[in-house]
């Protein structure tokens, strides 16, 4: 009997778990029997397989070839096989040295004519190769780029099937475009100059675009600085969209870890953008209100779970435009990532967490009719009330800074462009704010005040007790929560980092309590 061994890689969420693939070919009824738990995609593979194999000069093996997928009780999906399935083969009938292709993996879809083409989820797929010890990963052209993000691997890109048989027998390259092998340490200058094209993006929008709302554009900068959520109701066409479209432009470009993080969930979701391997600003995702809950928050089959909203917005912005109209439980999904940065979605057998720790902004207007002048509004207020009740209670809880936006003046739509402090002003500010979190929070694993567990705020960072003293008759009479007394204090020190000092006073304490009430002058 003779075996074969290669390696693949089976993604579950957007964790990678390293895949034996196995070829043994024995005497039975000619043919191809795959084992191990495949999908649809997957089982389809021996079409493909064996027609790329004939299309690339090479033979068939007339016997029967089992090819099985270790662990078998993992579940597979996904194209992604095609290639491991192909060379593991091809070992197996002693078309290639057994050793050759033993300590590689290899990640591609396989075309019928032996072109190798690439799949979505290389990025995750790669670092868990590395983390599986493999120095050597065999990827499709398409793929390159993405895949050489993940240093101390040898990504190898191949075109077809036939180049990376020439180049596992040591021959000579076939008359094609050869295969080109990336050092995933070699790629600073290219990683430089997409974030480069990123910072040129932002130019785009810009925050002195919003006329007027001069309150609700200081929100969106203690926003900016601390990681926290925001919620503006007001009527139609006083800026609410505009102001949280204008968010990203005042957050800093992302760091290398969090670039690979946001990086590895769109690779998975295929959602990545053409040319742009890495993903260096933060992401705004803004979903329909038709949108489920499974678009949300994520979903789908045992098989098939693919990231929601919540996670494709990882360390950027969630904006829910028009947040009343959303379908009834589908905002409450997301009070678990709210509180613990991640989405996790169990199905039967296995249980799939994908990263979640975004900026939320809601927008809402007043009343269903929307009227864009106050006065003329014909809602009763049992269905004003009703409308924003929609937004439950504990949601609320959860958004730190609550503002309610005017209609605009004639004055401020005619001067306040003069005025208003452009996106690279308010930036600037932001970072120092964000600096002088970072050194207060340097050893620690938390990169924002908004991050800050509830149990380490109260130890490491509770503020001076009479600075607190206003917040004492609140919490009597029930109009601050527990969790509302923690986010009050994450936003305190965020204004004290904005305003330069060391220790929040009772200053920022009743600003932050107000921000939080929603009671914005």
């Amino acid at each position: 009997m003779a075996l074969a061994r290669t390696r693949a890689v089976a993604l579950f969420g957007v964790d990678g778990h390293i895949v034996d693939v196995e070829a043994a070919i024995t005497s039975g009824v000619p043919g191809l029997h795959l084992v191990g738990l495949p999908d649809t995609a997957l089982s389809e593979a021996r079409d493909r397989v064996r027609a790329a194999i004939l299309n690339s000069a090479e033979s068939w093996p007339n016997r029967h070839v089992t090819i099985s997928l270790f662990p078998a009780s993992l579940p597979k999906r996904g194209s992604g096989f095609d290639v491991a399935i192909a060379i593991a083969l091809l070992g197996a009938s002693e078309a290639l040295p057994v050793g050759a292709c033993a300590g590689m993996v290899m990640i591609g879809e396989l075309g019928l004519d032996g072109r190798i083409r690439p799949v979505t989820g290389v990025l995750p797929a790669v670092l868990a190769a590395a983390e599986a010890g493999a120095d050597t990963v065999i990827v499709a052209r398409g793929n390159a780029a993405e895949a050489s993000l993940v240093p101390g691997v040898k990504v190898v890109a191949v075109g077809s099937l036939r180049a990376l048989l020439a180049r596992l027998r040591d021959l000579p390259p076939p008359d094609e475009p050869d295969d080109t092998s990336v050092d995933g340490a070699a790629v600073g200058a290219h990683t430089d100059g997409l974030a480069a094209r990123s910072r040129a993006r932002r130019g785009d929008l810009d925050l002195a675009d919003v006329r007027g709302q001069a309150e609700a554009r200081k929100v969106l900068e203690i926003s900016a600085a601390g990681g926290h959520h925001a919620c503006f109701t007001g009527p139609p066409g006083c800026g609410k969209t505009m102001l949280a479209e204008r968010l990203p432009t005042l957050l800093p470009d992302l760091d290398q870890d969090a670039a690979l993080e946001v990086t590895a969930i769109h690779s998975v979701a295929g959602t990545l953008p053409a040319g742009q391997p890495l993903i260096t600003r933060p992401p705004f995702c803004a979903p329909h209100h038709t949108a489920s809950r499974a678009a949300l928050v994520g979903g789908g089959s045992n098989r098939l779970i693919q990231p929601g909203a919540a996670s494709l917005a990882h360390r950027g912005v969630l904006f829910l435009d028009e947040s009343p109209e959303f379908a009834g439980g589908v905002l409450d999904a997301l009070r678990q990532p709210l509180e613990e940065g991640e989405v996790a979605i169990a199905r039967s057998g296995a249980t799939a967490r994908f990263p979640a720790r975004f900026t939320l902004l809601l927008a809402a207007n007043f009343c269903p009719c929307a009227a864009p002048k106050t006065r003329d509004c014909t809602c009763t207020p049992s269905v004003r009330q009703r409308y924003l009740s929609r937004l439950s209670g504990p949601l609320l809880d959860r958004v730190d800074l609550k503002a309610r936006l005017r209609e605009v003046t004639r004055a401020e739509l005619r001067y306040d462009l003069q005025l208003a402090e452009p996106s690279e002003t308010v930036a600037e500010r932001v970072l120092t704010a964000r600096e002088r979190t970072r050194k207060r929070l340097v050893g620690l694993p938390w990169r924002t005040n908004a991050d800050i567990p509830g149990r380490e705020l109260r130890r490491r960072f509770a503020p001076p007790h009479r600075a607190l003293a206003s917040l004492d008759q609140p919490l009597a009479d029930g109009r601050l929560s527990a969790r509302g007394l923690d986010r009050v204090i994450r936003v305190a020190w965020t204004l004290t980092d904005l305003a330069g000092k060391d220790t929040p006073t009772a200053d920022e304490i009743n600003e932050a309590l107000g921000l939080w009430q929603g009671l914005t002058p």
